[in-house]
C-alpha cells in the first residue's frame, strides 16, 4: 500500500547522528519535515554506507525509559517490514513509514535513539540539532559534516 501523497513541508529538520559507544563517529542528516523516520532510516544508512537493509526501531525517548515501567514506556517507532498492529501495543508502537517529522512535533536539542540490525545491534542516538525553513528548490535529504570512518556493517568485513 502506497501512502497517501502529502504536501510538501515548509520545515527541515537537521539531525546529528552517532553512534552510541563511538561518539567520534557521527553525521549530520538535513530532512524536510514531510519525510518519514522510514526516510531518515535510508538517511542514515547511505551516510554509514550501510548496503544490506534490516529492520530497525526509533526509540522515543531514549532508552532508559523503554525499561521503565510498561505505562511509561517510550514510543517505538519500526520498520515497515517489522511492524504488526498488536491492539495492546498500539498506544506505544507505530510503522515508521506512515509518521511524518512534522507529526512527532520534535524541539532542538531533543534526544531519541535509533536501533539497526536487531542481531548486530548497531545503537544510534540521535540529537535534534536545528529546526529550520526547507527549500522548494533543494532535494532532501541533504547530508552535512560526517566525523570518522564508517565501521564495517559485519566485523568479517573488517
Amino acid at each position: 500500500m502506497t501512502p497517501a501523497k502529502r504536501a510538501k513541508s515548509d520545515r527541515q529538520y537537521t539531525f546529528k547522528v552517532w553512534l552510541k559507544r563511538r561518539r567520534s563517529i557521527w553525521r549530520t542528516i538535513v530532512l524536510r519535515g514531510d519525510q518519514t523516520l522510514d526516510d531518515l532510516h535510508a538517511a542514515i544508512g547511505t551516510a554509514y554506507e550501510r548496503d544490506d537493509d534490516h529492520l530497525y526501531a526509533f526509540y522515543m525517548p531514549k532508552a532508559p525509559a523503554r525499561r521503565a515501567r510498561s505505562e511509561s514506556r517510550a514510543k517505538e517507532y519500526v520498520s515497515p517490514m517489522g511492524y504488526q498492529f498488536d491492539r495492546f501495543l498500539a498506544h506505544r508502537r507505530f510503522d515508521a513509514s506512515v509518521v511524518t517529522l512534522d507529526e512527532l512535533q520534535f524541539k532542538a536539542s531533543q534526544n531519541f535513539e535509533y536501533l539497526f540490525d536487531f542481531g548486530d545491534e548497531w545503537w544510534h542516538e540521535i540529537t535534534v540539532e536545528a529546526i529550520g525553513t526547507s527549500s522548494r528548490a533543494q532535494s532532501y535529504p541533504q547530508f552535512g559534516e560526517r566525523k570518522g570512518a564508517s565501521p564495517a556493517q559485519y566485523a568479517e568485513d573488517e
